[in-house]
């Protein structure tokens, strides 16, 4: 069995969720699918859970009025019988109904994570329905009903893999199984989200709890790039990436999957593979616990960097520095991206700022403090072992003329990363680009 992700851009349209419904659709065989909330809608929910915490539930409802006339006519777009618009309408009368009546009462985060959830509910129902009408066998599965975390926020999948197990169970003989993405229960029974990587992080979790032959997150784009199409032209989809591969791509800027959600998949060994909703004949990216020796893959640049030098003579020799460097980022809550060493200083960089003055005041306490602003990492990815010889010379001939302030290369297999200037992000891409991947030109 094949987990299908489908994001908010993908039945984002009466039409989009048509084209969902024949890619899942082709193959025949079972399909367990996780889908997202229609673009625009989870905005809007939150947009009437903030009228609703500052006490205005006339904006409140003016958001839910306007949202449900979008839905409604969604309905006479999707679906060709009477009977299905009718019986599809009434239940989005319902959900509206159910969402006016937050209206009425104290609100609290408790509430919101119901509101902001609902849109996921509706898309599900929809999309179920028009598969009904279409003659196929489907069958929507409260995600609530199996999807829960544990009391550090963390999924429970020991209680995931056996509820899902038993829901699939008393559920046997479908070609299509639907369920919502983002949301779950907590340890407390409430209702709640899955926050890093959101309906991504539902599928991988779905497909290892089932050890399905793939995860397809089907998406924007055919798959992640050797280098940002927006800056660097030419790029190409890469085709194949090892987990730890695509988890640096992935931190380090290439947003298309979270770091974090691909972790249930890899350590089940379940293929992850990246698709495009537009066009479903490329072939994408897969990413497997396969290493392909001897190449670099891909370069991503994370932008809004920080970086920051402790400069002291007591460091030399002085046990306990770092640790009292890395504490002061720990109870300000502040992860650390790069860090660098010497005998009397280290720099690290930062992409949250929000604490930055009182981790500076803390730090004056050990040594001189520099900031340098407006930064950027660039990491390199591929097979980067240090046995490759020449690897790391041709990634910093690609740098020649650009000036850095900080290299990070050894504490991963995967990646080498420089620090740079924002200013000069677009000639490091070009440069790199140019070096690793288009050397014809």
């Amino acid at each position: 069995m094949k987990v299908m992700k489908f994001g908010g851009t993908s039945v984002g349209s009466p039409e989009r969720m048509k084209g969902v419904a024949q890619l899942i659709t082709k193959s025949g065989e079972p399909t367990f699918v996780v889908l997202s909330a229609m673009s625009g809608t989870t905005n809007s929910l939150v947009e009437i859970s903030d009228y609703l915490y500052k006490k205005n539930p006339e904006g409140a409802q003016e958001v839910i009025n306007q949202l449900e006339l979008k839905y409604m006519g969604h309905v006479d777009k999707l679906y060709s019988t009477d009977a299905m618009k009718k019986t599809t309408g009434e239940f989005i009368k319902k959900e509206f109904e159910y969402l006016r009546s937050f209206t009425k009462d104290t609100f609290t985060s408790f509430e919101e994570k119901i509101v902001v959830a609902q849109g996921e509910v509706i898309s599900t129902n929809m999309v179920v329905n028009y598969l009904k009408e279409q003659g196929i066998k489907a069958v929507l599965l409260d995600a609530l009903s199996f999807m829960r975390t544990d009391k550090n926020s963390e999924p429970d999948m020991p209680y995931i893999k056996e509820n899902i197990t038993r829901v699939m169970k008393a559920n046997q003989g479908y070609q299509i199984y639907i369920t919502q993405g983002f949301v779950c229960r907590n340890a407390y029974d409430e209702v709640d989200n899955l926050q890093r990587g959101g309906s991504d992080y539902t599928a991988s979790l779905i497909g290892a709890a089932l050890m399905s032959d793939e995860i397809q997150i089907w998406t924007d784009i055919d798959g992640m790039h050797n280098n940002d199409p927006r800056i660097v032209e030419k790029t190409d989809a890469v085709h194949q990436l090892n987990f730890e591969e695509a988890a640096e791509l992935a931190y380090f800027g290439a947003k298309i999957l979270h770091p974090t959600c691909v972790q249930p998949a890899k350590y089940a060994g379940v293929p992850v593979r990246i698709k495009n909703t537009m066009d479903p004949d490329a072939e994408g990216t897969v990413v497997d616990n396969v290493l392909v020796r001897g190449k670099i893959k891909a370069v991503a640049a994370k932008d809004n960097i920080t970086a920051i030098k402790i400069k002291s003579s007591r460091m030399l020799l002085a046990t306990g520095f770092l640790r009292k460097v890395f504490e002061i980022f720990e109870t300000y809550n502040t992860p650390i991206d790069m860090i660098t060493t010497s005998e009397v200083g280290v720099s690290v960089t930062i992409d949250k700022t929000s604490n930055l003055t009182k981790i500076m005041d803390e730090l004056k306490k050990y040594g001189t403090v520099t900031v340098d602003s407006d930064m950027c990492i660039i990491c390199v990815v591929g097979d980067l072992d240090w046995s490759n010889v020449g690897f790391e010379t041709l990634v910093t001939d690609a740098m020649a003329n650009i000036p850095v302030r900080m290299i990070s290369y050894g504490g991963s297999n995967y990646n080498i990363s420089f620090l740079i200037r924002e200013n000069d992000k677009k000639q490091a891409l070009q440069n790199l680009s140019a070096k690793l991947f288009n050397k014809e030109d």
